[in-house]
């Protein structure tokens, strides 16, 4: 057994994850087998010319992740072989019911054949920032939903994801393009996206005097999805307005809305019965995201929507093929009696 480790001195990465990261990738190629002696941490660390504290910490964590062993006396050994299972670390920007049909298809796709850690970054840059330090090197994907709102956490979110090799690295529901190294991405397109479900509606809207985007303040989306309202309503010269919240409306007829959160969704529908407005007739609704309620409440409201479930079961065939790939997910409009 010859091995050689692969340490860059000039990358951000800590030496201690390279270490980590060279040691399981020998293994993976066979070079590392089932009972091989490591060197030990002196020999390493006169070799390379690493701190000895560098070499021991990344041999602790080797061993707390079951991939080699230590005899008191004799050394540290190679645990195990080859890993039957791609390790995969899926990071989104928070949990809902999408999310979680995403999240399921992903898996379910995946099988046996990769264990899925998920952590949630909430949209905060620094504990986005935390969760890849302490997890370069451990995985041989990195499934991340890059969803940050303001210009600050996406120019750190380029530095944060330039850590990641790019053929590791998949951008899940928004692509990157400032990020320029080639990445696999399942992404939505949030400003034609937006643009092309209303287009495909446009006779259903021509009866309305305006168009109400309620777009929340206190929830972040992505700010594109405006550009594309916008774009829509200023090509076909349709009145519009945007708001953060169905609360304070009342004159309600002429109108169809665009809502995001059901507590908006639920306000409009309140308020459509509260003035005996047909949905459809002389109100209008257009819910983002479908769900089986939004099918069956009021005869139907029409919505707006990606496919989740194929979003996650695309991702997880990039890995499964190991395919460098751009796709953009399916989005549409289901019209319903609410339009």
């Amino acid at each position: 057994m010859s091995f050689t480790l692969l340490l860059n001195h000039d990358a951000k990465t800590p030496k201690y994850k390279q270490i980590v990261k060279s040691v399981i990738g020998s293994i993976e190629r066979g070079v590392l087998k089932q009972n091989d002696q490591l060197p030990s941490i002196n020999e390493l660390s006169e070799e390379y010319y690493l701190a000895r504290d560098t070499v021991e910490k990344a041999y602790k964590e080797l061993k707390a992740l079951g991939v080699i062993d230590s005899v008191r006396g004799k050394g540290y050994y190679i645990l195990n072989e080859k890993p039957t299972q791609l390790r995969v670390l899926l990071v989104m920007n928070k949990m809902s019911a999408y999310k979680k049909a995403i999240y399921e298809a992903f898996v379910s796709t995946l099988g046996d054949r990769a264990t899925v850690n998920l952590h949630i970054h909430h949209g905060n840059t620094r504990v986005f920032k935390d969760i890849i330090k302490e997890s370069l090197g451990h995985y041989h994907y990195y499934v991340i939903m890059p969803h940050f709102y303001s210009e600050t956490d996406s120019n750190a979110l380029l530095g944060i994801l330039r850590q990641i090799p790019p053929q590791e690295l998949i951008l899940l529901d928004k692509d990157l393009p400032d990020l320029l190294e080639t990445h696999p991405s399942v992404y939505q397109d949030f400003t034609h996206d937006l643009y092309d479900a209303l287009e495909a509606g446009k006779e259903l809207l021509d009866k309305y005097e305006e168009l109400v985007l309620v777009f929340p303040q206190d929830v972040k989306y992505p700010p594109e999805i405006v550009t594309g309202f916008r774009n829509f309503c200023a090509h076909h010269k349709k009145a519009s307005r945007i708001i953060s919240t169905a609360k304070e409306e009342n004159d309600l007829a002429g109108r169809a809305y665009v809502v995001f959160e059901d507590s908006d969704l639920a306000q409009l529908v309140k308020k459509s019965k509260q003035k005996s407005l047909v949905l459809g007739s002389n109100m209008g609704i257009v819910s983002f995201n479908d769900t089986p309620l939004k099918e069956v409440l009021a005869d139907g409201i029409t919505v707006v929507s990606t496919d989740h479930e194929q979003m996650g079961t695309s991702a997880a065939k990039l890995i499964l093929e190991a395919k460098i790939a751009k796709i953009k997910n399916p989005f549409g409009l289901i019209p319903r009696k609410s339009l």
